[in-house]
């Protein structure tokens, strides 16, 4: 099949494979049917939900096949998956030995741009790419360019390149998931904010993890972005293939060095986009203009600079669009000021290495943490946060896992275990980490775990720490 253009590519009667409903595998399905091609879409669930998912499809004539995502079905020429479906799945090895090859949303999102469509800026990395993502979105709208967050932030990339709106820029958000099934993209520029173990389980190990991530830069054309104090995201952008007269660039809570941004006395400074960047630096914004002025979110703007610069984008609109920018709710979020103690939301920190961002930020801390541990481990975690802690508050079915850290490395450190997963648990959970806190203290929750053993998803979470925290507010006026 065709490179990059959806004219080297003839749809009419080929047979495609959608493997997954859901936000991606609808929209995928609806695309390739309307361009022609028999589409069969394979789930494994067979639920309600489901069932009634498939009957909207089958009436425009799309075949589903419920409760069996296993098995390819005949005559298949191309697999188009959702992101979270793992490599390994019977699917796809039937795949390969037929030498059928498989997509995912990206991929055939990229496949079907049309002529002149709008490049993309692309980012990925362990923790940060949201927020990295929406504030490039508002650098670039400050700009005056016509512009969307797309990709892995929830807006589908298949109806941005599809819907009727057209664009100058894309800024695009991709997991790992995404990028392993994406082997033509070739973005305009691409950053990787950071890398830490996370989804070990479905890339199989660290090297494959990484290798994903990397994928972001193959083929950048102007600027791949890496994090200067994560020396993994440099190794990845040394072993990149891109177009000739492509620039590494860096960014650093530290002073800048040539082709870096960094930060001098408060300010975001670029010595990368300047025209003697050996002996000069670009005031682009003051660390002030950064909601949260956490030093993960100050690096996480320093991203969102480098795409922008790279795009061509001007230091004033850097600084409109960081001061435009808001975060999204459970990212670290002021929820409220009780008897002297600040309460902050960061239910997103659904891993080691966002927890680790999270506690740097705050100090003195009482942590509340626990619920899924997705086969982490917490020792380099509370022996970097050890000093920070006032006292800990554990919930969730993996937080003895924390505790035992907890015991080896910090074990004057007084611990509350709570041993509850009813609906009141969070209330209990805030009222003991009230207890233990001092005027001047932080409140934080940064669970450094997955929410599905007590909750939807950490949204959910996040809304539960925040009406207890309110209810706390109440209680106390």
């Amino acid at each position: 099949m065709g490179s990059q253009e959806v004219s080297n590519v003839d749809w009419q009667g080929k047979h495609v494979t959608v493997a997954g409903l859901g936000v991606s595998g609808i929209p995928a399905a609806r695309a390739l049917h309307e361009r022609g091609a028999v589409v069969t879409v394979v789930n494994d669930g067979d639920d309600e939900r489901s069932r009634a998912q498939a009957a909207e499809l089958e009436a425009l004539g799309i075949t589903v096949r419920l409760g069996d995502g296993d098995t390819l079905p005949a005559s298949t020429e191309l697999v188009v998956t959702a992101p979270g479906w793992k490599p390994g799945k019977p699917l796809f090895q039937a795949a390969a030995e037929a030498d059928v090859p498989v997509w995912g949303d990206v991929e055939l999102a990229w496949r079907l741009r049309g002529p002149g469509a709008a490049p993309w800026l692309a980012v990925t990395g362990t923790n940060g790419k949201t927020t990295t993502v929406r504030m490039l979105a508002s650098i670039l709208e400050a700009a005056g360019l016509r512009t969307a967050a797309v990709g892995n932030i929830g807006v589908s990339l298949l109806d941005a390149v599809l819907g009727d709106e057209t664009y100058d820029v894309l800024a695009v958000e991709l997991s790992s998931y995404q990028l392993h099934w994406a082997p033509s993209l070739r973005a305009h520029s691409g950053a990787v904010l950071n890398l830490a173990p996370d989804h070990l389980d479905w890339h199989g190990s660290m090297a494959g993890y990484a290798a994903d991530k990397g994928r972001i830069y193959e083929g950048n054309s102007v600027a791949c972005v890496y994090n200067a104090q994560d020396a993994a995201t440099e190794d990845l952008v040394r072993e990149a293939d891109v177009e000739e007269g492509c620039r590494a660039i860096g960014f650093t809570l530290g002073t800048p060095g040539p082709s870096q941004l960094g930060v001098v006395d408060g300010i975001l400074v670029d010595r990368a986009f300047v025209a003697n960047r050996q002996k000069q630096a670009q005031e682009l914004a003051e660390v002030g203009d950064v909601d949260p002025p956490a030093p993960h979110n100050i690096a996480n703007a320093l991203a969102a600079a480098a795409l922008a610069r790279a795009f061509g984008v001007e230091p004033v609109a850097v600084r409109d669009g960081l001061r435009a920018f808001r975060p999204d709710a459970h990212r670290i979020e002021h929820v409220a000021d009780v008897a002297g103690v600040t309460y902050i939301d960061d239910s997103k920190a659904t891993n080691t290495h966002a927890a680790e961002a999270s506690l740097a930020a705050y100090e003195p801390v009482v942590w509340i943490a626990g619920g899924l541990a997705k086969g982490a481990t917490f020792d380099g975690l509370v022996t970097g946060a050890a000093k920070r802690l006032r006292g800990v508050v554990l919930m969730g079915a993996d937080r003895a896992l924390i505790g035992e850290a907890l015991a080896r490395h910090a074990p004057e450190v007084p611990v509350v275990d709570l041993d509850r997963t009813d609906t009141g648990a969070m209330s209990a959970a805030v009222l003991e980490a009230a207890r233990l806190a001092r005027p001047g203290d932080t409140v934080l929750l940064a669970p450094a775990c997955a929410s599905m053993d007590m909750f939807v998803n950490y949204n959910k979470r996040g809304e539960a720490f925040a009406d207890a925290v309110r209810r706390l507010a109440d209680e106390s006026a």
